[in-house]
């Protein structure tokens, strides 16, 4: 069992949804029926159907442009979403997979900032972004993503929460995620970092010594 199969928390109440339509939307009515039949199995809690014809305020509130647009729990979905879809999200809607699955959806679609504005509003998803550094079959372009997100908020000091979830990383079998552990933690800028750190000076790939030195030169440099 990885870290983050440990984390998972499990099955809480149903999540809620909210969807958008428009009257001469052709996916609408596809989406409007997945969920409904979601609800009636229980698996959504309630649903909440706004028509942006007649509150187009609702729509300009949530930055929304084009419908169908649904919201289950915490997944924002665009276009159109077959049921299985809807149910698999809204199956996931209280896991750390599933918001890490999300994050990797939004990262390989190029929509890093919006993962950022989300992990800055609610620092608790961090944990699920650092998984995908775990992951040995994420992609790269979605590891760029992670640090370069993890990048855009050295100096909040929201990562130092996670410290202990890249520190564990270090311990991977796999060398790559190892050193990309390592520049991870360069980032939270945290002294508590430094003993993960230490221990990689002596790992036997030269990648991760190489990245360790240089995280403890990072911290070492934001602290005099």
């Amino acid at each position: 069992m990885n870290q983050t199969q440990a984390r998972e928390s499990s099955a809480g109440a149903a999540p809620e949804a909210l969807l958008l339509i428009a009257p001469d939307c052709p996916h609408c009515p596809v989406v409007l029926e997945g969920l409904g039949t979601l609800v009636k199995e229980a698996v959504i809690g309630r649903l909440e159907v706004i028509n942006i014809v007649a509150e187009p305020e609702r729509a300009q509130a949530l930055g929304v442009r084009s419908v169908p647009w649904a919201r289950i729990g915490p997944f924002e979905l665009e276009g159109l979403q077959s049921e299985q879809a809807l149910r698999r999200w809204a199956e996931q809607a209280g896991s750390e997979s599933g918001m890490a699955a999300y994050f990797d959806g939004l990262l390989k679609t190029g929509k890093r900032q919006k993962v950022e504005d989300m992990v800055r509003r609610q620092p608790e998803w961090l944990p699920a972004l650092a998984a995908l550094l775990e992951d040995p079959q994420t992609a790269i372009n979605s590891r760029v993503g992670v640090m370069a997100t993890f990048e855009e908020l050295e100096g909040t000091g929201l990562t130092r929460t996670i410290v202990p979830l890249l520190g564990a990383q270090t311990q991977s079998p796999e060398a790559r995620i190892r050193a990309d552990a390592c520049h991870a933690l360069s980032l939270t800028e945290g002294g508590d970092a430094l003993p993960y750190l230490r221990a990689c000076l002596q790992d036997e790939d030269p990648d991760v010594r190489e990245s360790a030195q240089d995280a403890i030169e990072s911290i070492d440099a934001t602290r005099t």
